[in-house]
């Protein structure tokens, strides 16, 4: 019940910040455009016709790889632009609850420091991932009607923008436990965003670096840090091919936030308020 409350509030809060909507209004557009703007006329089979702003193109490729093409364009779309305000949006809610009179309030109540930082972790999750659910399901759902093209594989995005965001999450929480800047969460966040397509390219790196210890210290930077590119390089492989890469980049990922999260609750426990 109390888990349940600090969720609620979390939630609360996260819907007064803007950017949350902005968000959210960005994923009904998206909705609205193929409600309405695309209109797709399936003709023989494979072969159909596609209406766009009411200007028709005829013998349009293989629906099944346009239906792909949508889809891997909201994947990116989620894993880019929607990750950044999602972060964006989250990282002030932590410093929000250190401030001072609202820390010795939220402490005086007969909850552990964890359970306060789990709930406002979670509750920041939970938003995001109905935000995924609501432009997932709703594209998947107006394709499917008017293609006839069901792809369950495209609700994996879901799962894995979920699990990324909180992995992302668990560093936001870590800066703003001993930093208490939003502005540092948002900048650290965002920068190992930014540098894991650098990182991914390892095999190529191998080949370019003259040193072995330099090479070490790039597989190194490699497994530690959350492996975002890769990620949203699987999904993408797995709505428009139907491959599968591996798990490394899902373990190596889980552990770096089971580990900034074990960080910031550990700091969170010791300091005096």
């Amino acid at each position: 019940m109390v888990t349940l409350a600090l969720v609620r509030d979390t939630f609360r809060e996260a819907l007064t910040r803007k950017i949350f909507w902005v968000l959210f209004g960005l994923s009904t557009l998206m909705i609205l455009f193929f409600l309405f703007l695309l209109k797709i006329d399936i003709v023989a089979g494979a072969t159909a016709t596609v209406s766009l702003f009411g200007r028709p193109t005829r013998g349009s490729p293989d629906v099944n790889r346009m239906v792909r093409g949508v889809y891997g364009g909201i994947a990116t779309f989620l894993y880019t632009f929607g990750m950044f305000l999602a972060v964006f949006a989250s990282a002030g809610l932590v410093p929000s609850v250190l401030e001072p009179g609202r820390i010795e309030l939220l402490l005086s109540k007969p909850l552990s420091r964890a359970h306060l930082l789990l709930g406002r972790f979670l509750g920041n999750i939970l938003l995001v991932s109905l935000n995924s659910i609501y432009l997932v399901l709703g594209v998947w759902t107006i394709l499917g009607a008017k293609t006839g093209i069901w792809s369950p594989v495209f609700l994996i995005a879901i799962a894995t923008t979920t699990f990324i965001f909180a992995v992302l999450l668990s560093v936001v929480v870590l800066i703003g436990v001993t930093l208490e800047s939003a502005a540092a969460a948002t900048m650290i966040t965002v920068a190992l965003m930014i540098i894991s397509p650098i990182l991914a390219q390892t095999n190529l790196m191998m080949r370019l670096l003259s040193s072995e210890w330099s090479r070490n210290l790039w597989r190194a930077l490699y497994y530690t840090f959350p492996k975002v590119y890769e990620l949203g390089k699987m999904t993408l492989d797995a709505i428009q091919s139907g491959t599968f890469a591996g798990f490394t980049p899902i373990w190596t990922s889980a552990l770096f936030g089971i580990l900034m999260l074990g960080a910031a609750l550990w700091i969170f426990q010791r300091r005096d308020f």
